[in-house]
């Protein structure tokens, strides 16, 4: 009781800046789903905000992964619609090969402790841990979304799980509520995706 009497208090406090953000995080997940472009501008908007939200907060392995999600936003918008069939508007949604799947776990694995060293050694991190891995997962779930792989969902469910507890702990209630909301949208849009790939594979 006493966490969520927590939970409900700092809710209460939440700013109009953290509000919006959680908001176009939430829509441009949503338009992730539906294979829209539109989940770019909005993710945008809200990488921007929280840029300067974690970084009050302390939370400096995501400030940095923010700005990283801002320049992936910008190649995916420009990848996705950088399709060589005429008659489509977007490139199609592909599964990482064999060796895809190996780089893609090797690039989570090196991120997370590139990340957990610097985060030791040069800020005052209160959760060095939890912020790398977290960050490591979102670095290569971002890439992979850019480059329209379906596995990018599986590393979105991950890094948002583990970051529902984190940010109450940091005191964005709001924030953490918004990572609830990314982790159905993330379950649903990998079977969406799943749908669409079977039947293309077809």
């Amino acid at each position: 009781m006493e966490i969520w009497s927590s939970f409900y208090e700092q809710l209460l406090e939440t700013t109009w800046l953290e509000f919006i953000a959680v908001i176009c995080g939430i829509l441009s997940v949503w338009f992730s789903k539906q294979e829209s472009i539109l989940v770019y501008p909005f993710g945008i908007v809200s990488v921007v905000i929280f840029v300067y939200l974690t970084y009050e907060y302390g939370l400096y392995a995501e400030t940095g992964i923010n700005v990283y999600y801002f320049l992936m936003s910008v190649y995916g918008w420009w990848n996705w619609k950088n399709t060589k069939d005429i008659a489509a508007s977007q490139i199609p949604i592909t599964r990482s090969s064999k060796g895809g799947h190996i780089v893609n776990v090797s690039t989570f694995i090196f991120a997370t402790i590139f990340i957990y060293i610097m985060l030791i050694k040069f800020t005052d991190s209160t959760v060095p841990l939890i912020d790398s891995i977290t960050t490591g997962l979102a670095i290569t779930g971002m890439y992979l979304m850019a480059l329209k792989k379906i596995e990018h969902w599986l590393f979105w469910i991950a890094c948002d799980l583990i970051s529902i507890p984190l940010y109450i702990y940091k005191g964005l209630p709001f924030t953490s509520l918004q990572f609830l909301v990314f982790t159905a949208l993330a379950f649903m849009g990998w079977m969406s995706w799943r749908r669409k790939l079977i039947m293309n594979e077809s």
